[in-house]
């Protein structure tokens, strides 16, 4: 699958910028469109002011978050002056507690959507909100990228972390464009149960599928030599130069769906490399 509705966010920092060129790069090289939601954040806590203030405050803050929303619009506009794509800007305000449905309703028609990495000195829980709502609330496939990722198209080593799960798949198919064109796509795999179907030949039935579609594959069972298995993907993919890891994004809470598990948190907060997750 080529990606032609593609998905970014402009949210007031270099971070976003950086992402939101990397996402025109994207639009450019599939011949897609880009469509950058520009959020302004009304961090008002309800219920935590005296009576009269609160009115007051509330209108201020919204005030504010249009006029983050406009400059975000403003910084979007000028950063996609220079590309000859199809692109649109949608101003959207939003209380942190409803942020998730705004960027789900927002996303949850494209093919791909390019977020930064939300850990890291100038994050904050909006941040993660942003990322979680992509993940969870749309179920489209979303690209991460680290701090300084810029204009990054086309990798040409992929790894595949790969635990048989639902959301694993779910990655690996959002990732086909990718994988296709990738000149080295390995699938890791950490510890396979004993007992799992393919113990025989662990990652066998998924090299198959992926070699039907061209993709040129290689497969390497990995030992879980330190506690997080966050840990051994990010130095597996160190050690093999990889440009890019897929991976399944996992929400633990059935009761607050849109939370980062933990080997998806830990994986985020470690990642030098842009990662494409799915849930």
């Amino acid at each position: 699958m080529s990606f032609k509705s593609i998905s970014a966010c402009m949210a007031g920092t270099d971070r976003y910028s950086d992402a939101l060129r990397t996402a025109a790069a994207f639009a450019e090289m599939f011949g897609g469109h880009l469509s950058v939601l520009c959020v302004g954040i009304d961090r008002t806590n309800p219920g935590a002011y005296f009576a009269g203030a609160e009115a007051i405050l509330l209108q201020t803050n919204i005030e504010g978050a249009r006029n983050d929303a406009a400059e975000a619009e403003k910084a979007a506009t000028g950063i996609l002056a220079d590309w000859v794509i199809p692109w649109d800007t949608v101003p959207v305000i939003a209380q942190l507690g409803t942020l998730g449905a705004t960027i789900g309703d927002g996303m949850q028609l494209s093919d791909l959507a390019i977020l930064p990495k939300p850990y890291g000195p100038d994050c904050d829980t909006a941040d993660v909100a942003i990322l979680e709502a992509a993940l969870f609330q749309t179920r489209v496939p979303v690209l991460v990228l680290p701090e300084g990722q810029e204009d990054w198209v086309d990798p040409r080593k992929v790894v595949i972390a790969w635990n048989q799960s639902p959301e694993a798949l779910a990655a690996i198919r959002g990732a086909m464009s990718f994988l296709g064109r990738a000149e080295e796509v390995e699938i890791a795999i950490i510890d396979p149960p004993r007992h799992a179907p393919d113990r025989s030949d662990p990652g066998g039935a998924l090299a198959q599928m992926l070699s039907r579609h061209g993709v040129r594959v290689s497969i390497s069972v990995l030992a879980r030599s330190m506690d997080r298995i966050s840990e051994v993907l990010a130095r597996h993919c160190d050690d093999r130069g990889a440009d890019m890891l897929v991976m399944g994004a996992y929400g633990h809470s059935r009761l607050r769906e849109a939370i980062l598990g933990g080997a998806t948190r830990n994986m985020l907060e470690i990642a030098r490399l842009p990662v494409l997750m799915a849930h």
